[in-house]
């Protein structure tokens, strides 16, 4: 019953996500980009990572995407949160100044406080934003499902993302959940929540961070565990090929066990890296570790790991393989110190990605 109740709750939250992710989106197709080989396209344009540049075409189903390096000349009146090599954010329309001989294209970012101009390499990463609210958000959501007649075994994952990105600022919450069960034997539950948001600081590069999660697991007798961090973190490299940021700070930690095991609360410090790769229009992926050694048992270090890799199908879908990884070198009571594992299937994203 408790597992059939699970299920359905992931179903609620899975319709809703969809329901909320198609119309809210919808923006008009008036941004013109032109090609160094003359080809012309009126669309709307989605953003730029990874050296490509993501359009929505009224007459191409999907999203479509094209070699940054390609494009002559671009112009939107909408907004967008545009980042550089060197960390600086700008927000406002997009336009292309004129460029005389090999000189690469520069992009004018205007806003109401005024214009700058980037020269197109220097730009690693674009996001379309709105003055309005729900128009903001980008996300994606991962699901599998395998199912095996003879001993009746389900396996299912479910992955949600959403951002929430500004100029200065953002947010992200994820949500990821795994069900094994099979004939004879008792359900493995996992069920991972993650929330951060971040803040950039005056100092190119680097940026301040506060993070927070929930996790339930059955392979480590975790009923529910409560995670609170905080740190200063920097962009260690940021190019539109790969981005590494490294994160330093403190953590507090409240878990509770089964099998009438009393529940913990305990202090952290906290080491975290975040590797993000990328090929052109194929592949992307992203690796998430965190190291919490003990400050109030300095015996005990936790670790964990998330690592996504997308093979990119065609428009929004995608293949997804998942990994993760949760380690704890003093797990009290007898308990499984580790709990890891795979997963792997369809991802569609929405808005803006």
């Amino acid at each position: 019953m408790k597992t059939r109740l699970v299920v359905t709750v992931k179903g609620v939250i899975l319709s809703c996500v969809l329901f909320l992710g198609t119309p809210l989106f919808a923006q008009e197709n008036s941004d013109v980009i032109v090609m160094k080989n003359g080809d012309r396209f009126t669309g709307d344009i989605k953003g730029l990572s990874a050296d490509v540049l993501y359009i929505s075409i009224d007459s191409i189903l999907g999203t479509s995407s094209v070699q940054w390096s390609k494009v002559a000349h671009l112009e939107s009146k909408k907004l967008f949160v545009v980042k550089t090599e060197d960390g600086s954010v700008y927000t406002g329309s997009l336009n292309t100044t004129n460029t005389a001989g090999s000189r690469p294209m520069e992009i004018t970012v205007a806003d109401t406080s005024g214009k700058a101009a980037i020269e197109s390499p220097k730009i690693v990463q674009m996001k379309a934003t709105s003055a309005k609210f729900f128009q903001r958000f980008n996300g994606s959501i991962n699901t599998g499902v395998i199912y095996s007649k003879g001993n009746e075994s389900t396996q299912y994952s479910l992955g949600a993302e959403a951002e929430y990105p500004r100029e200065r600022w953002g947010a992200d919450a994820a949500l990821n959940s795994t069900l094994s069960s099979s004939t004879g034997s008792t359900a493995s539950t996992r069920n991972q929540f993650a929330l951060d948001a971040y803040r950039l600081s005056r100092w190119n590069n680097w940026f301040y961070k506060g993070l927070g999660g929930g996790l339930q697991s059955s392979e480590q007798g975790i009923i529910r565990q409560a995670t609170f961090s905080a740190g200063v973190g920097r962009f260690v490299k940021n190019t539109n090929r790969s981005r590494i940021s490294l994160l330093a700070g403190f953590a507090g930690q409240s878990t509770a066990y089964q099998q009438e095991i009393p529940s913990q609360n305990l202090a952290f410090g906290l080491v975290a890296a975040n590797l993000e790769f990328f090929r052109f229009d194929k592949t992307n992926g992203s690796v998430d570790a965190m190291l919490m050694p003990g400050i109030s048992d300095p015996s005990r270090v936790k670790f964990n790991l998330n690592a996504t890799y997308f093979i990119k199908f065609t428009g929004n879908l995608s293949w997804n393989i998942t990994v993760y990884d949760n380690w704890d070198s003093k797990p009290p009571g007898g308990l499984s110190g580790s709990d890891y594992g795979s997963s792997s299937g369809l991802s569609w994203t929405f808005g803006n990605r």
